[in-house]
């Protein structure tokens, strides 16, 4: 098996799209022999604790409603194009998702990562749930299998904060500068939302060296 780890933060919508089309390559490749790994890398880490209103955030971020909508509109059309919903009419916050990552960590030892990480994506940019609330968390948790109580007792405490904290220190030293970054068998670093024809070429290589 070849390791696949991938830094990113569910609120990023290319994070989505670069998901949504590793899935489709994965489907087609089911003898991929990749094991993906997700890593905590919050977008903007100096988020409070309760969010902020989107719309706000981003005028403040990009300069302005306009250059928000021009980015909204290429973030729908590329959401399109990678056959994931999309629905950011809905979405009111911008949450803070340094506990989201606790979550994806604990469902790493559970092996729910991408159940987790999917279910916190389709959270927030198909439904427009503020996926920095811990009753939000949780039922992502409950339906990837995890236990829903035990998860919102973690969630009211500390536990892995120093951890997940180090994680994200540790990725920023290793010269992770942007999300998605995708990291193959730990040698090569590839950052965007790549197309589905681009894991394809990955997985084939990958074979053909194992084969080889």
């Amino acid at each position: 098996m070849t390791t696949l780890d991938i830094f990113a933060d569910p609120v990023c919508p290319w994070c989505l799209i670069g998901r949504a089309h590793l899935m489709a390559a994965l489907a087609q490749r089911p003898g991929h022999g990749l094991t993906i790994a997700w890593h905590p890398y919050q977008l903007d880490p100096t988020m409070p604790p309760g969010g902020h209103d989107r719309q706000t955030y981003m005028e403040a971020k990009f300069g302005g409603p306009e250059a928000v909508a021009r980015i909204n509109a290429q973030v729908e059309q590329a959401a399109k194009v990678a056959e994931v919903a999309v629905d950011i009419a809905a979405i009111t916050r911008r949450p803070n998702t340094f506990d989201a990552h606790r979550l994806i960590y604990w469902a790493g030892l559970e092996g729910a990562q991408d159940r987790v990480m999917a279910g916190l994506m389709h959270a927030y940019w198909a439904e427009g749930r503020d996926i920095g609330a811990p009753e939000v968390l949780a039922e992502v948790a409950a339906a990837a299998g995890m236990d829903r109580e035990l998860v919102a007792r973690l969630l009211a405490s500390d536990a892995d904060t120093q951890e997940t904290r180090a994680r994200e220190e540790h990725a920023r030293a290793r010269g992770v500068r942007a999300v998605p970054t995708f990291v193959i068998a730990n040698t090569h670093a590839v950052e965007g939302a790549q197309g589905a024809d681009f894991w394809l070429q990955v997985i084939d290589e990958l074979s053909a060296k194992t084969q080889g």
